[in-house]
């Protein structure tokens, strides 16, 4: 059984958008990955708001959805008082809520692993003190 694949904004954008800088690298995991990745609402709603200012025609980021690449794995109101929780804990980072929902999702999907280029995603931790394991490029 493979990982299961947690997407941030970051990676998603740079999938869509040949001009990022981190396009080809993306490129390539989602290559060798087995569909679909979990995100959640806020990542989508982020990624499609950057791809559109970097002038993607509206519609290609859900339409990853409907195609099955992407699975929106959490409900935020179930989860809220412990996506609540999480953002209270790394106020001073601060925790967007792409953020906190995708520490939420490491926590009821054990094993899991973010792809991100979000550096705050080092300090994070599952369940209070577990190291979140990553998927990004090494730089």
């Amino acid at each position: 059984m493979s990982r299961v694949v947690l997407l941030d904004t970051g990676p998603l954008v740079a999938l869509l958008c040949a001009k990022e800088t981190r396009h080809a690298w993306t490129v390539e995991q989602f290559s060798r990955l087995e569909p679909p990745l979990l995100t959640c609402g806020p990542v989508l709603a982020e990624a499609d708001h950057l791809v559109r200012r970097a002038g993607q025609p509206g519609g290609v980021v859900i339409e990853l959805v409907r195609r099955g690449v992407l699975k929106v794995g959490l409900d935020l109101g179930t989860e809220a008082g412990a996506i609540a929780r999480i953002q209270a804990k790394y106020r001073d980072r601060p925790a967007s809520l792409a953020d906190a929902c995708l520490v939420r999702m490491t926590e009821l999907h054990d094993g899991s692993a973010v792809m991100t280029f979000d550096g705050d995603f080092s300090v994070y931790r599952s369940r209070g003190r577990r190291v979140i394991p990553l998927l990004q490029p090494q730089e």
